[in-house]
């Protein structure tokens, strides 16, 4: 299984909490460095609490599943101020 497919495998152990909400995430890139840039879609795009969702749900699933990934961004979230 590539690395691809490994992040895609952690994500769907999280997507029916995300679309529980109505929304969802996709994976635009895994960089040379192995840092995973995630496209939140839906509510997760806009909603307030998407930092916190990314943060404590989406990385962690993230970074606990594939261990060689070195970080997780989303490329469409702004952090709170």
């Amino acid at each position: 299984m590539d690395l691809t497919q490994q992040v895609e495998q952690a994500l769907d152990s999280i997507r029916p909490y995300l679309k529980a909400d109505g929304g969802d995430v996709a994976i635009e890139e895994i960089t040379a460095e192995n840092v995973v840039k995630l496209r939140l879609l839906g509510n997760c795009g806009s909603c307030k609490m998407s930092f916190m969702t990314m943060k404590a749900g989406i990385e962690q699933a993230i970074m606990k599943a594939v261990p060689q990934i070195t970080g997780v961004e989303a490329i469409n979230l702004t952090e709170p101020v």
